[in-house]
């Protein structure tokens, strides 16, 4: 049976260890406490953020024990890496709004019933005093070193530099390290290579103030093979809160993941077995254009995110959009297509288009109100070239009427123009 190290490495998730041998022993000898910190910079977690909660959770699925670091203190204090600007400080009201979201989430993807713990570096830092700080911490870190590593020097030497304050934060991520190793026996810090520097910076710091060893391991950071980073949208970023980035969106993001970055992405964030993983890619080299291992990949992480149900919703609603046949959809389907195109509730009524003397919409009328046509006029040129569709059925005939029959459920028209513009109604009966 593989080990949890080369199982991480033959998913192209491991980048940099510390010495890569020792680390291996010492995963054989036993269960180890691994942990990963996040920073509260928003309410919800990031794409950006689940493969190091997958890497927690591949340790602890592989028997060692996860501790997920929320950074209350170091969330106020900013991390420079990877960024060419200072970050805006966030108050306490901010911070704790941000934990809040972020630990409901967490506990999604993490056994916290069993040995996965969640930490706050908050509540060891609040009553750490400066001068005990600079006394037990300080002295075992030069400014050379600091200013050696790439996150700090490349900030220094960027037109802005680098604030004190942010230059201290390698420090207050060494001193975590530190003190999860003192007190919960951590002996491993996980995290993107942008970490590094603060990575090796607290298994020094533990090495100099316990005389112990500490290990350090990080991934490749992501980005697609167009050079985007992964995880971004026009839009901005593709959020883990349905409130942020609905699970239809977020499913839709990895169905539309490229044929280059498929393989590597169903490695790194699903938990399926990399054989598996090959019989699926191979499958879809055979037959690229039916995006099978989009599909599959699309709903092993949304199912990890949102659950199964919201997977198979999000499938239904991409079904729906896509144009196939809507007449054996189920009603919530559709509530689910209300959250993510325009809607309108319209009544059995003059003023909604509808004729109680032949019991049908004015088609015309229809897609004027909504937005689809510009002008009656506008919806009459739709009409004849055949651009307009109902319930995902043509309509041609420059004066087309809908019949009320044609209400799915008794109650929804879903109105099409083109391939992507969508439009739905709910009719009430009066």
């Amino acid at each position: 049976m593989r080990s949890v190290l080369e199982e991480l490495e033959s998913r192209g998730l491991v980048q940099d260890t510390t010495d890569r041998d020792l680390l291996a022993r010492r995963l054989s000898g036993g269960p180890i406490s691994v942990y990963h910190g996040i920073d509260p910079t928003a309410s919800s977690l990031h794409l950006g953020n689940l493969i190091g909660v997958l890497v927690l959770r591949r340790f602890q699925e592989a028997g060692h024990r996860p501790i997920a670091l929320v950074g209350g203190a170091t969330g106020m204090v900013g991390d420079p890496s990877g960024r060419s600007d200072e970050r805006n400080l966030l108050d306490d009201d901010t911070l704790a709004a941000n934990l809040s979201g972020i630990r409901g989430q967490l506990e999604k993807l993490l056994d916290f019933d069993g040995d996965a713990e969640l930490v706050n570096n908050y509540d060891w830092t609040r009553e750490l005093t400066l001068i005990e700080f600079l006394r037990d911490t300080g002295k075992h870190a030069t400014v050379n070193q600091m200013a050696a590593k790439h996150s700090v020097r490349s900030r220094m030497e960027s037109e802005t530099g680098i604030s004190f304050t942010e230059f201290t934060y390698m420090l207050l991520q060494a001193y975590d390290f530190w003190w999860l190793h003192s007190h919960h026996d951590c002996e491993l810090q996980i995290g993107g290579s942008d970490q590094w520097g603060n990575i090796t910076a607290g298994v020094d710091l533990i090495r100099r103030r316990s005389g112990a060893q500490a290990h350090g391991l990080t991934w490749p950071l992501l980005t697609r093979s167009d050079g985007a980073k992964f995880g971004k949208t026009a839009e901005g970023a593709v959020w883990l809160d349905a409130d942020r980035t609905s699970p239809y969106r977020f499913h839709q993001y990895f169905v539309q993941v490229p044929d280059e970055d498929v393989e590597r992405s169903l490695l790194q964030f699903t938990l399926l077995p990399v054989a598996e993983i090959a019989e699926a890619v191979e499958a879809h080299q055979g037959d690229p254009g039916r995006r099978e291992a989009q599909r599959i990949l699309a709903n092993e992480v949304t199912s990890l995110v949102h659950g199964r149900a919201a997977a198979a919703a999000a499938e239904e609603v991409a079904r729906i959009l896509f144009g196939s046949p809507v007449d054996d959809m189920d009603e919530a389907a559709f509530e689910t297509v209300a959250n993510e195109v325009p809607t309108s509730n319209i009544s059995l009524t003059a003023e909604g288009g509808f004729d109680p003397a032949s019991n049908s919409f004015d088609l015309v009328e229809l897609l004027a109100s909504t937005g689809l046509a510009s002008s009656k006029g506008d919806a009459r040129r739709g009409l004849a070239e055949g651009s307009v569709y109902v319930n995902n059925e043509r309509v041609s005939g420059e004066d087309a009427v809908v019949a009320s029959e044609r209400l799915l459920h008794g109650r929804y028209l879903l109105l099409r123009r083109g391939k992507r513009r969508h439009h739905l109604l709910r009719v009430a009966s009066r």
